[in-house]
């Protein structure tokens, strides 16, 4: 069955989630979960240090927005390198081709 699941329990922020998940992605969801803990319990920590308390959605939606803006900043970063990729591509073929020509 390729499309088997499994049922993991993962903690985060204290309380406990049954997530289904793919067969083979066992680890990469719990790292997963790892990282949103970790990134929750910092906006938590931040918020009580402040005295401040800080309802569990909100710093839900906190992680999600630092997360998602991480994301977005590495995919331009990635976009910007393939452009430089791709850039140097052509020069590198150009000055092949020049140095062919010469050649001939």
């Amino acid at each position: 069955m390729a499309n088997s699941s499994k049922t993991l329990s993962l903690t985060i922020l204290e309380r406990e989630y049954r997530i289904n998940c793919p067969q083979g992605a066992e680890l990469q969801l719990k790292e997963a979960a790892e990282f949103l803990n970790s990134k929750m319990l910092e906006i938590k920590n931040a918020g009580s240090s402040a005295g401040k308390v800080v309802g569990v959605d909100r710093i839900a939606v906190i992680a999600a927005l630092n997360i998602s803006h991480q994301l977005l900043e590495l995919q331009q970063t990635q976009h910007t390198q393939q452009k430089d990729i791709e850039q140097i591509s052509r020069r590198l073929d150009d000055a092949l081709a020049l140095d062919l020509q010469r050649e001939l």
